[in-house]
């Protein structure tokens, strides 16, 4: 099989996924961490077998943009000699963990993770595609809003703990059984909850699967903290990213100084280590920069299935959204960059745009067929101003 022929929601390095500018090749960070050599090369690797774009994705990888056929296989080359592989297929799409960009030295976090990493490459669990991981280990949450099935958290008094997605509360583990009791997790979920290679473990529980005997818990999860927005924390500075994307001279001006680099799901990375806020295009570093309220997918032309230029809208509606509202702007009804509701959802159809408030993609438009330049002159219509 080609590697342009193959498709799925998930791309991967060894299973792209072909887009209207050529291949996607998601690279999964080990450990949610870059090294500035490894930045420096990644950068490298995009500018010579892809088009110079590189995406910052909603599950803390980076994706190298415009590969080719020809170059897919050198592109590999690189990313083994960077140590950014995996030995197949498999042990990618199922290595597919979150991982608390605020973790400090000497906590457990990497080592959790190293740990999950092995032991997930060493089993051989038939995982969805969307199926994850979260090590959210610090004194207070920060992933909870982020996508994953299976969570190793703490709790109040700083005890670990091992929750499925959608259960309020956790099973309590020492630290050697943290992961092993996660792919326990996993397991079950296999067992009881796939479905044609799908399923999530929310929605599992919520549609009634009750968890067995041994993986319920009464342990309540260390509460959340309060979202994450770039400037300067103890453990760096976290950089937004506009739109999730950036030309590869960017991320080579982020490994210039030798900061290795902690991924998020948040469309931001944090450069380890750093005590002031870089400057280049593209980088969001207010911490209330009217960006940061916008989320919009490749579009077209870079995504065969978009039918329109969804973050030249993008920009030009940030401005004039409400300090609390939310924007997406999806090229298609897939909506790839956000599967969940905001307070506008601008859709792009073949007849223009449709409009969802409170919603997401999958929600019923409450307009249809909206001119972009209409849209452009009065942004007041996507809020109820007439």
């Amino acid at each position: 099989m080609s590697a342009a022929s193959v498709r799925g929601w998930c791309p991967g390095a060894l299973r792209p996924m072909q887009s209207g500018d050529g291949l996607v090749v998601r690279v999964r960070p080990f450990g949610g961490r870059l090294d500035a050599e490894q930045i420096a090369g990644l950068a490298r690797l995009a500018e010579r077998h892809g088009n110079g774009l590189i995406d910052v994705t909603s599950r803390a990888n980076l994706q190298i943009r415009g590969v080719s056929e020809a170059s897919h296989r050198p592109l590999l080359d690189g990313l083994a000699e960077l140590t950014l592989l995996d030995p197949d297929a498999d042990t990618e799409s199922r290595r597919n963990i979150l991982v608390t960009p605020f973790w400090r030295d000497g906590d457990e976090t990497q080592a959790l993770a190293a740990e999950l990493e092995e032991a997930l490459a060493d089993s051989a669990l038939e995982l969805p595609t969307k199926f994850g991981f979260a090590i959210d280990d610090g004194t207070s949450r920060v992933l909870a809003g982020a996508s994953a099935d299976v969570r190793i958290e703490r709790d109040a008094a700083g005890g670990l703990l091992v929750r499925a997605d959608g259960a309020g509360f956790g099973r309590s583990v020492a630290r050697g059984e943290a992961v092993n009791t996660a792919l326990a997790f996993a397991r079950w979920f296999v067992a009881s909850g796939v479905r044609g290679g799908r399923g999530r473990m929310a929605t599992h529980l919520a549609a009634g699967a009750t968890l067995p005997e041994a993986l319920r818990g009464e342990a309540e999860p260390a509460p959340i903290m309060a979202a994450a927005r770039p400037g300067l924390y103890p453990q760096g500075a976290m950089i937004g990213i506009a739109f999730g994307q950036m030309p590869h001279t960017t991320l080579n001006q982020l490994s210039a100084c030798g900061y290795p680099l902690r991924m998020t799901p948040w469309r931001m990375v944090l450069s380890e280590g750093r005590r002031t806020m870089p400057s280049a295009p593209g980088l969001i570093t207010e911490a209330y920069d009217p960006a940061l309220r916008v989320i919009a997918c490749s579009g077209a032309p870079r995504c065969r299935e978009a039918h329109a230029d969804t973050r030249g809208l993008a920009a030009a509606l940030a401005p004039n959204i409400g300090g609390a509202a939310r924007l997406h702007v999806s090229g298609c009804a897939k909506g790839c960059a956000h599967s969940g509701a905001a307070a506008i959802t601008l859709i792009a159809t073949p007849a223009g745009f449709d409009l969802v408030r409170g919603g997401s993609t999958r929600d019923e438009p409450i307009l249809r067929g909206l001119d972009r330049d209409d849209i452009v002159r009065d942004p007041s219509i996507l809020m109820g101003g007439h």
